[in-house]
């Protein structure tokens, strides 16, 4: 069987905890102001607190200070060093006493054990640009000078170091879509160019991608895309900081929705790449954002969520406080200046006591193999054309959570993959799927599938041939679609008004006010479409404290639509719930174990009573808690249950809702 490099480097049911490192004393400038002890002092201190994997950062211009000198009309003569005008010491321009710094902090690190994931190309660091003189006013994404030049500084580092014991990986740069604008061929062209000249260099090593903010879309014209960095880099990477990231940052940081971020997030990379990903930077952004003791419970959080969606490794942002930096960025920018895991006094804040705890945690777990096993998907989230993908991708798999099943993502102009269950949310446009891939849909769907569909402003071509579902008309609307389900009023906005005619088996499950259908049910030979009649998903993306657990926030029980589309794969879980603020992923292991990780995504204490399938029991020799355990806020526990003898599984399951009596049409 192949393994990819990227599962020989962190591999699969594992999780590798570290932090980026920007020396104490001088941040961003430490190769200038170089201070070895400084930097021996804090591998010591990161290694006493278990921090094991550290990300590092050359400089561009610190390494390869390149200046251009010019006469008359600007034309250019020649290269020189641009500290003194010197001449280059080497053709490619790179600094030796700066190579040879960096070989003693690998050597500092590996005399502690520590290893390290290398940022090649760091021209973009906290909100600041940094290039070589010569290189200024280009585009270093663009510019062929200018990537030229970065060939040229992959191909002398990489060569240099390459047989240093203590790297473990080469990042392309830290967010390099950052230095620079470009279309997606240009952006294919710069990842092809710096992947390929790491991998002549170093073929050993696993290539990771370092960028962020990638769209799903595949075809998009300009910007850089999951699907191309998963062809071109070995592990892709996410940094999941809800204040940058579109939808995150609606509710506080120890909330549902800016908790489930990283995890959302960096399965959409992997699942839509299919390569490994992991979160390489998360934190909270310092005291601007939320307190210490927040930014515990989110590293706490984080941790136990990126190993049971296997996002491989979690990184923090980073370990040193820089408030005692005057230079830029740290004088731009408050939001970049304190946010380490040790203050600049060198104590350690309540976030690195988190990530130790959680750390420790998962470390003492008997796990098989000594590794999480793969978690159970119950479905299949198809991403399609014109719509917001990650509104649409991030409250499905939010949704799913509440409801109690997991979902893995696809983008819709592939083959599908086999499922007994597809979601289509929040559908936009007249072209979401091609005529081929709707067909291979329905011909799921005939065979015994469920859909779920809800819809924006769009449709699929072939409902009508395909259920009898006739549409009689639809327009714009003004006003919300209001609609009571399971007991609990609803309201979502929703752009257009739909007016089916219903065929025989038709359940109506929801109307509106008006008695006009909103959310139904209708019969595909062998399986069954469920259809809402609203964007929900994108909707509830930009609702402000849509997913607040607080008194009087305007969420709304949506989960418990997901609940009904679902309940058949919800029957087939071996562990159910009955709050919507904990979520729960399945392992099943091959001793016939299953492995279950619950988390309270909420920051409040939450008693939960868990219901095993009738199949199923705690293992006793399993070190957990009683079924019926008391969550601290943002916390997470791991059950482990096994096959027993039982005369019937029996239906209780205590995520699947009570829903209203749905009328027959």
């Amino acid at each position: 069987m192949h393994v990819s490099p990227g599962d020989s480097f962190f591999p699969p049911g594992t999780l590798a905890v570290g932090v980026n490192y920007w020396a104490s004393h001088a941040g961003i400038f430490m190769w200038r102001d170089w201070q070895p002890d400084v930097v021996a002092s804090d591998f010591d201190q990161l290694a006493r607190a278990g921090i094991r994997l550290l990300r590092v950062f050359p400089l561009w211009p610190d390494f390869q200070p390149v200046a251009s000198l010019r006469k008359w009309h600007s034309r250019h003569v020649e290269y020189r060093t641009s500290s003194d005008e010197s001449p280059l010491a080497r053709e490619d321009g790179m600094c030796p006493v700066m190579l040879d710094r960096f070989g003693l902090l690998a050597d500092l690190a590996a005399a502690r054990k520590l290893t390290l994931i290398v940022s090649l190309v760091t021209g973009w660091m906290s909100g600041r640009l940094f290039v070589p003189p010569a290189l200024e006013r280009l585009n270093p994404v663009t510019d062929p000078e200018a990537i030229q030049w970065q060939l040229r500084f992959v191909r002398a580092f990489v060569t240099r170091h390459r047989e240093h014991p203590a790297i473990r990986a080469w990042d392309l740069g830290n967010e390099c879509n950052c230095m620079g604008s470009a279309t997606r061929q240009q952006a294919w062209v710069w990842t092809a160019a710096l992947a390929s000249s790491v991998r002549a260099a170093d073929p050993t090593r696993p290539v990771i991608s370092g960028m962020h903010s990638l769209k799903a879309d595949p075809s998009a014209e300009n910007g850089w895309t999951i699907r191309d960095q998963g062809e071109l880099t070995d592990i892709l990477t996410t940094h999941p900081y809800p204040l940058f990231t579109p939808h995150c940052a609606r509710e506080p940081a120890d909330t549902l929705r800016p908790l489930l971020h990283a995890a959302a997030e960096t399965c959409l990379y992997a699942d839509l790449s299919g390569r490994p990903a992991m979160v390489e930077e998360f934190g909270t952004l310092g005291p601007t954002v939320c307190d210490e003791a927040t930014a515990a419970r989110v590293a706490r959080i984080t941790l136990f969520d990126t190993w049971a969606h296997d996002a491989r490794a979690a990184l923090w942002w980073c370990a040193w406080d820089q408030s005692h930096l005057d230079a830029a960025p740290y004088d731009w920018l408050a939001i970049e200046r304190e946010l380490g895991l040790f203050r600049v006094d060198g104590s350690p804040k309540p976030a690195l006591h988190a990530l130790a705890e959680a750390c420790t945690a998962i470390a003492s777990l008997p796990l098989p193999g000594g590794r999480l096993p793969p978690r159970r998907i119950d479905a299949v989230c198809l991403l399609t054309a014109g719509q917001d993908h990650w509104a649409a991708a991030f409250t499905a798999f939010i949704l799913a959570k509440q409801a109690g099943f997991d979902l893995r993502f696809h983008y819709a102009d592939r083959p599908l993959p086999p499922a007994s269950l597809y979601l289509l949310p929040s559908v936009k446009g007249r072209a979401p799927l091609s005529r081929q891939r709707e067909r291979e849909l329905w011909a799921r769907i005939e065979a015994g599938s469920t859909l779920y569909l809800s819809l924006d402003d769009g449709g699929l071509g072939e409902l009508h041939a395909r259920t009898g579902l006739t549409l009689r008309s639809t327009s714009q609307r003004s006003g919300d679609a209001a609609f009571e389900f399971a007991g609990s009023a609803f309201s979502l906005p929703a752009p257009c008004r739909y007016e089916f005619t219903p065929v025989p088996d038709t359940r109506i499950l929801a109307r509106e006010g008006n008695e006009t259908p909103v959310f139904l049910q209708t019969p595909c030979q062998r399986g069954s479409v469920f259809i809402l009649l609203a964007p929900l998903e994108t909707a509830l993306a930009t609702r402000a404290e849509a997913f607040s657990p607080a008194p009087g926030s305007p969420h709304q029980a949506f989960w418990q639509l997901y609940a009904t589309f679902a309940a058949s794969r919800l029957a087939r879980r071996v562990l159910g719930k009955t709050s919507p603020w904990i979520g729960l992923t399945e392992h099943p292991a091959d001793d016939g174990r299953t492995l279950v990780v619950a988390t309270n995504y909420s920051p409040d204490v939450i008693d939960e009573t868990f219901v095993p399938a009738c199949s199923q029991e705690p293992d006793p020799d399993w070190p957990a808690p009683s079924l019926r355990h008391r969550f601290a806020p943002a916390s997470s526990v791991v059950f482990c249950l096994r096959p027993k003898r039982c005369s019937s599984r029996g239906s209780q399951v205590a995520n699947t809702p009570g829903t209203a009596e749905p009328q027959l049409v």
